[in-house]
């Protein structure tokens, strides 16, 4: 991989829990995000996957400067931005966006299209009325819009078309990163494909990096060049997308990857489905060693005591298990511990690991 546009190191995110009013005081924390890390080169697409409440759109979320990390670096381009501030922070936004979940509650109600895509231009300075007016025509053009439409209201669109209005704000700035937050979610299976193919046709054009967030593996499997799955705050694989569905390692992937709907009936029989019992523990308290222990199907007593680094097999796979799946004993051998793991790079990978 090139190097990395966005780079995220060791980042944690705690959500403080307090009691009382007048006199409060913290009696806990929510480990949204608990020591991750990952990268993102320059026109890359990283798919972040995960159930909900796992900590994906909270760790998107501290990507991009939205929320402010409890501890870690953020950098963008080579630069430190974790605690930018300011005009720094402004400029900053040029290069980096958002794409939100819902496309209602993301757009205001009461402006017109043309000044909902043109708030950035006016925000940065960029232009005068006239210039602006016809950019945002030009960016509607552009994401399969009329600009014609420029003075309508987003009530007058339909779900993808205000999908379509976001992605065009996202634009307006010419930014090099996007932050997708389960863009497709709240939209038919018709209309995802469309956005997805709008998405990529523009990703080509304008060589953008996407971080693409999602619950469906099914979402990002033709979209992401890597994929990275969290479980409960933490990175428990990260692979390219092939080499993820072609041989998940961790459990919990091969539970994502057996929920998958396969359109052939006598081919989803004969799957074998992994159900996993029972709800993800509370991020207020997560479970020793291995979070995912409590719902796995493999897990022992090691599982529970000692919490698995994240390993590097071949082709640049990563996983943290002490059980992994669908690689041999030769595979387990090698591999080194990465310095994406949250515990120290220098250490070695305890015996107790691929019992």
């Amino acid at each position: 991989m090139s190097d990395p546009l966005l780079e995220v190191s060791h980042l944690v995110k705690h959500f403080p829990l307090t009691r009382g009013i007048v006199f409060s005081k913290q009696v806990g924390s929510v480990k949204a995000v608990d020591d991750i890390s990952f990268e993102i080169a320059g026109s890359e697409t990283l798919g972040l996957v995960g159930e909900t409440g796992c900590g994906k759109t909270t760790a998107a979320k501290l990507a991009v400067r939205l929320l402010e990390p409890t501890s870690g670096a953020v950098r963008f381009d080579g630069d430190d931005i974790s605690h930018a501030r300011g005009k720094r922070l402004k400029a900053l936004r040029r290069e980096m966006q958002v794409v939100f979940q819902d496309p209602y509650s993301s757009l205001n109600p009461r402006r017109s299209v043309g000044s909902i895509i043109a708030e950035p231009l006016a925000i940065h300075g960029i232009g005068d009325d006239g210039q602006r007016r016809r950019a945002v025509q030009g960016l509607m053009e552009q994401v399969g819009l009329s600009p014609e439409h420029y003075n309508r209201y987003p009530h007058q669109f339909s779900g993808g078309q205000r999908q379509r209005i976001g992605i065009a704000r996202a634009l307006a700035l010419r930014p090099r990163l996007i932050v997708l937050d389960e863009p497709v979610s709240a939209l038919d299976v018709s209309i995802q494909a469309q956005v997805i193919n709008l998405l990529g046709a523009l990703q080509a054009e304008l060589g953008l990096a996407y971080l693409l967030v999602a619950h469906d593996l099914s979402v990002v499997r033709h979209v992401a060049d890597r994929i990275a799955v969290m479980y409960l705050g933490k990175l428990v694989e990260v692979a390219p997308a092939r080499e993820l569905f072609a041989k998940p390692i961790h459990p919990y992937t091969l539970s994502l990857h057996s929920a998958i709907p396969v359109p052939d009936p006598r081919e989803g029989r004969a799957r074998e489905r992994i159900v996993l019992h029972g709800d993800p523990p509370s991020a207020v308290s997560p479970p020793p060693g291995c979070r995912f222990h409590t719902r796995c199907p493999w897990a022992t007593e090691v599982c529970s005591e000692i919490e698995p680094p994240l390993a590097r097999y071949a082709d640049g796979h990563l996983a943290a298990c002490h059980h992994p799946q669908n690689v041999s004993a030769e595979e387990v051998r090698a591999a080194t511990r990465s310095e994406a793991s949250p515990l120290s790079a220098s250490d070695e990978l305890p015996n107790q690991v691929f019992v």
